[in-house]
């Protein structure tokens, strides 16, 4: 069938007011072979001559020159008889029974010509007087519009697919541009371009049927007016038609490039983001001069539009990594620094930070590296590092002139200020033998004054960008005020060192009758004071106190409180029989703290435990806003221990529930913090408190309360892989010895 008529756009104009508004929903993607239409035939007699029809049966068979009766349909075509419509009515002409065919596909035409189409058949027998059969009567209805909709529709559904798993971009433009080609009943070839970073070019993105000599020619053109199709249609933001490539004037520096491609039409949609940004262009080339219809322009808007999201899922994607790498780097450059702040800040000796200095930084930032200092009124040279021996030999004989302006260090010395350059230093020095290509001299200062220099060699084709020069300056900083007063800040380090080490317990003590293991792993480089801590320590008759908690935050403040926790612990747990008086005690200290010490929450688990006479342990224990402890029980049946209880130190008196649990012989009570239910695999799924007790039931019965964090570490390090810890990790886990061994 051919399309019914609709009204057009002005060839190489926008389609402006009488063109469809739409939505760009799936319902606007129209009837691209134009609305249903009925086809009619009376047949006679086994060989099916047409005795009537009306105009669109001959339209189907092929137009006017086929309009005639009187002659066989096999004979007004022939195509049809290998396609089974010549047997349906064969059937039903020998049986004389009703037969209804949907969906029957059929190819109309020959060559190059030939298209696809779809209907719904009825077949009736067609009888005499006498009730003979003489002939078959033929009712169609088309149905080829309904069926390309029905396909374009479930490819739109597909890219949208596509796009919500954050498929490839090539892989989504791609496939639009081919089932659009594939779709669309006439010849068409698409072509999507996408927005150069500048917003004002356009570069190829996915044109599977354009020629390749195409796609390279206009890859990167620029938008504007008049500049062919798309780059028209990205400089006014609305769609362009061009309908006669050969005589539109947009197409005069193209026009060439397209004869050769045999390309005689062009309509691009431009592809906005939400803000109206330009993404890019959608353009639907044919192959013989020819206006879009309203059903062109709904399927082109549609497309355009899934192609808007595709871009900018992508680009949100490649910003989301763009941040992360970012992200990963400064996280790297701070691990290095802190790295480079531990080794320099190890030594008190002057001359060994500076060596270490001169190790760090190569091959790190350059592979040649040596510090100079001036002593005496001389510089000397008392660091090197370079790939190889010998050419650390070479560059440690070269020894810089102070007082010459034709020497780098002396000019960095002078003045204080980075030198860099893509050339080997002036003034004499072994830069021939070492093949050296560009240098960067950093100074070493004492309050404002350089007394070292820090020089970076390169030796092949990488030059020293703004990256490269700040982490040089910041490491030569923090080596200038390591070397200079190495002693003091050595001693702030052992006081964090102290301080971490405070939060902890030495050595686990020996209770009698119950095991204790403790087990503790800071996040990240384990280099800040973390906020995470337990404690064991005795009480009166027998009994020992326990506890474990977390501090919100990280670092000396948070160090402050949990050194304000355990302290008021430990005085006045002896004073105090019941561990929810303790716990009270400990909230109100916090609650009377100073701002300055800190403000953050804290959450608990303190008990007390006194061992059994007859074996096994008799616990009492409050839970203040921590996890729920872990009981597993002889059977080696894990389970939570539930108790209600809230934050400590948030202003308000907490609601607290006091807990008894008996420990038979080889049972455990496992406490731990939220960095070990809360530790992701590498698709941020949590540990959880699920998996957490499954563990410790599949495990099978542990010797020893060592042999229970060890199997509990194990799954969580299995589970969380590659994942980086993200939160410290602490377990205390009290076992009631073993009947054997009491």
């Amino acid at each position: 069938m051919t399309r019914v008529p609709q009204q057009q756009p002005s060839p190489g104009t926008s389609p402006g007011p009488g063109a469809p508004a739409g939505d760009g929903t799936e319902g606007d993607l129209g009837d691209p072979a134009g609305r249903p239409s009925a086809v009619f035939a009376s047949l006679a007699g086994p060989a099916h001559m047409v005795e009537d029809a009306n105009a669109a049966f001959f339209t189907v068979l092929g137009g006017a020159g086929h309009a005639r009766t009187g002659a066989p349909l096999g004979q007004l075509a022939p195509g049809l008889a290998g396609q089974g419509l010549l047997r349906r009515l064969d059937r039903v002409y020998r049986t004389g029974e009703r037969h209804t065919a949907p969906g029957v596909r059929l190819l109309l035409g020959d060559g190059p010509q030939a298209r696809e189409a779809f209907f719904d058949f009825t077949f009736e027998p067609r009888p005499d007087s006498g009730g003979n059969v003489v002939g078959v009567r033929v009712i169609g209805v088309d149905t080829t519009g309904a069926v390309h909709v029905q396909r374009i529709t479930a490819e739109h559904r597909a890219l949208l697919e596509q796009i919500a798993r954050q498929a490839p971009l090539e892989q989504v433009l791609e496939g639009m541009a081919r089932a659009i080609e594939d779709l669309v009943p006439e010849e068409v070839l698409v072509s999507v371009l996408l927005a150069g970073p500048d917003g004002r070019h356009l570069r190829h993105g996915a044109a599977p049927s354009l020629p390749d000599f195409y796609n390279q020619a206009i890859d990167g053109i620029a938008t504007g007016e008049g500049v062919g199709s798309c780059g028209t249609a990205a400089h006014r933001r609305e769609p362009v038609v061009v309908a006669d490539i050969a005589t539109h004037p947009f197409w005069d520096d193209f026009r060439g490039l397209a004869e050769r491609a045999r390309l005689a039409a062009c309509w691009s949609t431009p592809i906005l983001a939400r803000d109206g940004s330009l993404l890019g262009t959608f353009a639907m080339y044919h192959r013989v001069p020819r206006a879009p219809q309203e059903s062109d322009l709904a399927l082109a808007r549609v497309f355009a539009e899934t192609a808007a999201l595709a871009v900018e899922r992508h680009r949100t994607e490649e910003a989301r990594r763009a941040a992360e790498a970012k992200e990963r780097a400064a996280r790297a450059d701070l691990a290095f620094l802190l790295e480079a702040s531990t080794l320099l800040t190890s030594d008190l000796d002057h001359t060994q930070t500076l060596r270490r200095l001169a190790a760090l930084c190569s091959p790190k930032l350059a592979p040649l590296c040596a510090v100079d200092v001036v002593q005496s009124g001389r510089v000397r040279r008392i660091a090197t590092a370079a790939p190889t021996a010998a050419e650390e030999e070479v560059l440690a004989a070269h020894i810089p002139v102070y007082d010459t302006a034709d020497d780098a260090v002396a000019r960095v010395l002078a003045s204080g200020l980075t030198e860099v350059a893509r050339r080997p230093p002036t003034g004499p020095g072994p830069w021939r033998d070492l093949s050296v290509t560009g240098y960067l001299c950093v100074p070493l200062l004492d309050r404002g004054r350089a007394y070292a220099t820090l020089t970076l060699l390169t030796t092949g084709e990488d030059t020293f960008d703004g990256h490269t020069v700040a982490l040089a300056e910041e490491l030569a900083r923090r080596a200038a005020s390591a070397a200079l007063n190495a002693r003091q800040y050595d001693q702030r380090v052992t006081l964090a060192r102290d301080l971490q080490a405070g939060l902890l317990l030495p050595e686990v003590p020996a209770l009698r009758g119950v095991q204790a293991a403790t087990y503790y792993h800071p996040a990240g480089e384990g280099l800040d004071i973390g906020g995470d801590f337990y404690d064991v320590f005795p009480l009166a008759d027998g009994t020992w106190a326990f506890l474990l908690g977390d501090v919100c935050g990280r670092g000396a403040t948070a160090a402050t409180t949990t050194g304000l926790v355990r302290h008021t612990a430990r005085a006045v747990a002896p004073l105090l029989p019941e561990p929810e008086a303790v716990v009270r005690a400990v909230d109100k200290a916090l609650r009377d703290r100073p701002h300055s010490h800190g403000t953050g929450f804290v959450t608990l688990v303190y008990g007390h435990l006194t061992p059994a006479p007859d074996g096994g342990a008799d616990i009492t224990f409050v839970r203040a806003g921590h996890t729920l402890p872990v009981h597993v029980d002889a059977r080696h049946t894990a389970h939570l221990v539930t108790g209600e209880g809230s934050l400590l130190g948030i202003g308000a008196a907490p609601h607290l529930e006091t807990r008894h649990l008996h420990l038979r012989p080889s049972e455990s009570l496992l406490l731990y913090t939220d960095g070990i239910t809360e530790a992701r695999n590498d698709d941020g799924e949590q540990f959880g408190e699920e998996r957490l007790v499954r563990t410790l039931t599949a495990t099978g019965p542990a010797p020893t309360a060592d042999d229970v964090i060890k199997d509990l570490t194990h799954a969580v390090r299995t589970f969380s892989g590659t994942h980086e810890v993200d939160d410290d990790q602490a377990i205390l886990v009290l076992r009631a010895a073993p009947a054997a061994d009491l």
